[in-house]
């Protein structure tokens, strides 16, 4: 299956595309065409996989679906999206979606029915727990389930075989529409079961090699992952092991979730260091020089790699209370001409598609302590040797190996086998160990500014007044006065805070902060 030997790029695209970020559905801007620079960047890359979403009407963020069957109207036309993922296949990378299955927005057509008609509506029973002894914040006269306590997203009831048929239409014409690969299940810990199986046999009847990847936060992942649901889930248990244990210096906390993982067969999990709902990488790590051994662990260890966009740049990207904005970002593609992690991924990537051995090799530990990590993946007879180190010194040291000389694909550097196999791990380092003949490639020249650089934001007075009242300006300072009294400000947070010109979404960040 493509999926086992994919390296997954992941774009949110109303940031990347700077869409406003409330949709009022009059006008349509096709946004989405911004993108094809950033296919052309990830194919050179050696990318062949993009995970881009959430794609379809909303009136937010996107995940307050409008209508399943129309691309957002801040990002195009449907038309645009056929081209769109057309050109990727033409690049030979394979698309995925977010499918937000489990709720809808306040504007779906059926919500807005029940709204209208109430127990008259023939809609009432497509929502979970409806009742109309209750109300809520909107004044529905009614109350209804919803995702993660916020009202703006309504549980859909899949106990109702209408719900259950209406959103297999609409995967039915995704794929005939927009031929794509694969979706990726928004909220599937909490989504129905029997839909999630439902799901599987319709995708599957359609393209064999189709791909079911669900969000999974917490939980025993074998509930989902199996022959019956889904392909795979959200590696989150490894999310956090990445960076908890390059930071407090504990391989333990890594080695051990990927054994527990691989004990439950679990072989080909999503595995991310950050995405759309969590703090950069490059923000997370206390030492910055661990970026490179915890990008080479992400795409070395058994799953399949994925790079949210920008962070091949290490770029920074701090959550704020009540707001994702600063995770989401707009860029500029031609601002990264000059990427210093350029050749990193690069290797990287032309070593995942070129060898079979980190898509079906097996895993082994080889050595494992605090500080300095050994393993080894296997294929055929053909060995890879990853060594990383979070130490503040470098470390020497023996090991056995199946060949007598082997090449860094990082430094070039070669090592020789005597008795045994003598490497040395350098300062927060890494070694991509491959038999020499492998490739030819030269040093890779990375120097990483290891000092937290704090954007000072010189605090200026607001008037004290309700936030109703202030200016667009008088909230910007506020919501950045609030910023830098919690930590570091960053380019990007004043970027996004400073785009942001929409009123009533200011009051309500600068709420957040109360």
């Amino acid at each position: 299956m493509w999926y086992k030997e994919a390296v997954f790029y992941h774009i949110y695209p109303l940031g990347l595309c700077d869409c406003p970020k409330e949709n009022d559905y009059r006008y349509t801007v096709s946004r989405i065409n911004e993108c094809y620079s950033w296919i052309d960047h990830i194919a050179l890359y050696g990318f062949n996989a993009l995970y881009i979403g959430p794609l379809f009407e909303s009136v937010g963020h996107g995940y307050e679906t409008t209508d399943y069957k129309k691309l957002d109207s801040r990002l195009g036309l449907n038309d645009d999206l056929k081209k769109f993922v057309k050109y990727c296949h033409q690049k030979n990378i394979k698309v995925i979606f977010d499918g937000v299955f489990n709720h809808v927005g306040r504007d779906f057509f059926a919500f807005l029915d029940l709204k209208e008609k109430k127990w008259d509506s023939k809609y009432k029973d497509w929502f979970l727990n409806v009742n109309f002894n209750n109300n809520n914040e909107y004044n529905d006269g009614f109350s209804y389930d919803n995702w993660g306590g916020y009202n703006l997203l309504v549980k859909l009831n899949y106990y109702n075989q209408e719900v259950k048929n209406y959103m297999l239409d609409v995967v039915n014409f995704w794929i005939d529409e927009f031929d794509l690969d694969g979706i990726r299940l928004d909220a599937a810990d909490v989504l129905n079961f029997d839909f999630m199986k439902d799901l599987r046999n319709l995708c599957k009847s359609k393209k064999e090699d189709f791909w079911l990847m669900g969000e999974v936060i917490h939980g025993d992942y074998t509930r989902w992952v199996n022959n019956n649901m889904l392909d795979s889930v959200t590696n989150y248990s490894l999310h956090k092991a990445l960076y908890s244990g390059m930071n407090t210096k504990n391989f333990f906390e890594i080695a051990h979730t990927v054994k527990r993982n691989l004990d439950m067969n679990l072989f080909y999990l999503y595995n991310f260091l950050d995405n759309h709902d969590v703090e950069r990488i490059y923000t997370k790590l206390d030492n910055k020089l661990d970026f490179i051994p915890v990008n080479v662990m992400l795409y070395t260890l058994p799953g399949i790699p994925s790079i949210y966009y920008g962070s091949e740049f290490g770029i920074e990207g701090k959550k704020e209370k009540e707001s994702d904005y600063s995770l989401r970002p707009a860029l500029n593609i031609d601002d990264y001409k000059n990427d210093k992690f350029k050749e990193l991924f690069v290797r990287l990537n032309k070593l995942k598609n070129e060898s079979k051995i980190l898509s079906y090799g097996t895993y082994k530990e080889i050595l494992l302590a605090n500080r300095v990590f050994v393993y080894e993946r296997v294929l055929d007879n053909n060995q890879i040797i990853v060594a990383v180190s979070n130490d503040d010194k470098d470390n020497y040291i023996s090991i056995d190996s199946y060949h007598d000389e082997y090449v860094d694909i990082l430094s070039g550097e070669v090592f020789k086998k005597s008795n045994k196999l003598d490497i040395n791990i350098k300062t927060s380092g890494a070694l991509i160990l491959v038999a020499k003949g492998f490739n030819n490639v030269k040093p890779l020249d990375i120097k990483i500014d290891n000092n937290k650089k704090e954007e000072e934001i010189k605090e200026i007075d607001v008037p004290a007044k309700p936030l109703e009242e202030l200016s667009i300006d008088e909230l910007h300072q506020y919501i950045l006065n609030k910023m830098a009294s919690n930590g570091v400000v960053t380019e990007y947070m004043k970027k996004t805070v400073y785009e942001n010109n929409h009123k009533g979404s200011l009051i309500n960040w600068a709420k957040s902060f109360r």
